[in-house]
């Protein structure tokens, strides 16, 4: 039986030379890894729509000026397959709340592969960190 694909929508949310990263809760699937803010695509909503929604949902901002950095897929060794769409937020308004995260932080880009990221994410961390994006 083929596996769906999960579609996501991420945002990149920048400050200075730091982007925002969110752990996972304890208690959920792939635990405690560290993640952009974002989620999947509902019905008929494009990936600008999901990061605004998902922006708002987990960290209370409104979210602006969304643009489409890169896509790919990720595969996941428990059988999880995802089609990721990473995007720029230029700009974000109110004041970060966590929502849903054990924990969120800004952090410098150089310092980035020190966290363990998700396995879907790492290549376009390995992307920031070599200036290949941004």
């Amino acid at each position: 039986m083929k596996q769906k694909t999960t579609r996501v929508a991420v945002g990149i949310l920048k400050k200075e030379k730091t982007v925002l990263l969110c752990q996972r809760k304890k208690n959920g699937r792939y635990a405690l890894k560290w993640e952009f803010p974002g989620g999947k695509l509902e019905a008929s909503e494009t990936v600008e729509q999901c990061v605004v929604r998902e922006l708002r949902e987990e960290l209370s901002i409104e979210a602006s000026s969304i643009r489409i950095i890169e896509t790919h897929s990720a595969f996941y060794e428990d059988g999880g397959m995802f089609e990721v769409a990473y995007c720029d937020v230029g700009r974000f308004d109110g004041e970060l709340a966590n929502n849903v995260f054990e924990q969120f932080r800004w952090v410098p880009i150089a310092e980035l592969p020190q966290y363990d990221i998700l396995e879907g994410n790492k290549s376009f961390v390995t992307k920031l960190v070599t200036h290949e994006i941004f």
